[in-house]
């Protein structure tokens, strides 16, 4: 099992459901309310232990109440603690979610709070916990110095990067270049590369898009379309399972945490994204971000049960 880690964000989940999305101005009945761990870092690390990974994960929380809920679910999930920096000078992250109860849909504020403060003594002690690793998954729900930073410190010492572009923002020109997979879903892809993703030659046309920015492989998260992955000569797309759908709030989480426990377990990047796509069809059965996660058994159970094969590439 190859080793992997995963560095950003923590925040607190506060989740309602009502009948409908509000629209600017209006004031909606919710049905449901749950506080719960998030935050795109720590679904996708609670996805990738749960998947079976030999993972080093890190964060930064603050010093308050919802600290408690974050070292809670980092307990209850067998992940260290070792790398989980506290600090006074900020609060813990959280995320404002409302889900559309009917269609499953969803709208999400991020305050990110300490995960926005990484410092370079963070990043120290980062340092000698990266060696070894084959993989380091990113987002950019941390500070950009930090994300720009452990890109750098990974390329000097030959860790594969995969970065999950969100929230999506600009990204330098020189981080592109250092990155072994990019995973942006559709409207993050177009925003990055000014390409629609409505068809199959639109995300070939995105994804060659970031190839010319120096990317060696892209992989396209499409909501009910499923999955797009290529490295440029050999392509693949990955539809959805049969599933009860009730909340799509951590698919994506699911889908790069899925992933890196395919890496970790050294399957080759389409094996590692087909199992990806099998946490995240799990994932959108249940409530919630991190507590949806699926663990290994019930993945190898689908799997199995459903005939799947996990070769799935199509060559050019």
């Amino acid at each position: 099992m190859k080793k992997v880690a995963v560095v950003g964000s923590f925040v607190v989940d506060l989740m309602a459901r009502a009948d409908h999305l509000p629209e600017p101005g209006e004031t909606v009945m919710g049905g449901y309310f749950k506080a719960g761990p998030g935050g795109k870092g720590s679904n996708q690390a609670v996805a990738a232990q749960r998947a079976g990974c030999d993972l080093t994960f890190s964060t930064k929380i603050g010093k308050d109440a919802f600290s408690r809920i974050a070292l809670e679910s980092f307990r209850q999930n067998k992940m260290g603690l070792e790398y989980v920096f506290q600090t006074n000078d900020a609060p813990t992250g959280a995320a404002l979610i409302t889900v559309d109860q009917n269609t499953s849909q969803n709208e999400i504020v991020v305050v990110l709070g300490a995960c926005s403060t990484f410092s370079s003594e963070d990043l120290a002690k980062l340092d000698k916990a990266l060696d070894g690793c084959e993989y380091l998954l990113l987002q950019l729900e941390i500070n950009t110095d930090a994300t720009m930073r452990l890109v750098d410190m990974a390329w000097e010492k030959n860790i594969k990067v995969i970065l999950n572009p969100a929230p999506v923002q600009e990204i330098p020109d020189e981080l592109y270049k250092k990155l072994y997979l990019v995973t942006p879903n559709e409207v993050e892809a177009r925003i990055l590369t000014g390409v629609e993703c409505d068809t199959e030659k639109g995300c070939s046309d995105a994804a060659r898009a970031f190839f010319e920015k120096g990317v060696q492989n892209v992989i396209l998260t499409l909501g009910k379309r499923g999955v797009y992955v290529t490295d440029g000569k050999s392509s693949a797309w990955l539809e959805n399972y049969d599933v009860p759908v009730l909340d799509t709030t951590g698919a994506g989480d699911a889908f790069n945490g899925g992933l890196l426990a395919g890496l970790s377990q050294e399957m080759d990047l389409w094996a590692a994204a087909a199992y990806g796509n099998v946490v995240s069809n799990l994932a959108v059965t249940r409530l919630g971000t991190a507590p949806a996660m699926p663990h290994k058994e019930e993945i190898d159970r689908f799997i199995k049960d459903n005939g799947i094969q996990l070769d799935c590439r199509n060559e050019k």
